[in-house]
């Protein structure tokens, strides 16, 4: 089922895919909305605690995740792409205003096509800086991660 995503390189870049039965505008509204992401956006039993959207390019991506053992992850970025209903795009690499941050781990592209029953194909892809970090990515779960968080999305937006 994977379609081709685009500069995809098999060595630094990981894509999970699935046909979802929710429209591409809740999709969109599950990722820009900070009263939905603090939903769904973290795989349980991780949650996350609060979630901030500049959706403009340069405009701060950022949430703050808690895990069962009283772990806490800080993530900042910025959006790169933002084209409403359709496809985000956002990196570790930078902050707010393209500042870098130092902390490169992840660019990430999430896209949302429009299929003829209603629904959504859901593409996301997890571009990394080299295969040690992909490496650490698979093992930290990426698949199952990203599927149980849209398992969460599409629970949470199906409720609203």
């Amino acid at each position: 089922m994977t379609h081709i995503v685009e500069n995809f390189d098999p060595k630094l870049d990981l894509v999970f895919e699935r046909d979802i039965d929710i429209a591409p505008e809740l999709v969109w509204a599950a990722w820009t909305k900070p009263e939905h992401l603090v939903h769904w956006f973290t795989p349980s039993p991780w949650k996350t605690l609060e979630a901030h959207c500049d959706l403009r390019p340069g405009g701060l991506f950022s949430s703050v995740m808690a895990g069962p053992n009283g772990e806490r992850h800080d993530n900042r970025g910025c959006y790169l792409e933002v084209v409403e209903n359709r496809r985000l795009t956002w990196t570790d690499a930078l902050g707010p205003d393209y500042r870098p941050t130092g902390n490169a781990f992840i660019t990430a592209v999430v896209s949302m096509e429009p299929l003829p029953n209603g629904g959504t194909r859901y593409i996301a892809c997890a571009r990394h800086k080299d295969e040690a970090t992909v490496e650490a990515h698979k093992q930290m779960g990426f698949k199952e991660g990203w599927g149980k968080a849209l398992d969460q999305l599409i629970a949470h937006m199906k409720q609203r």
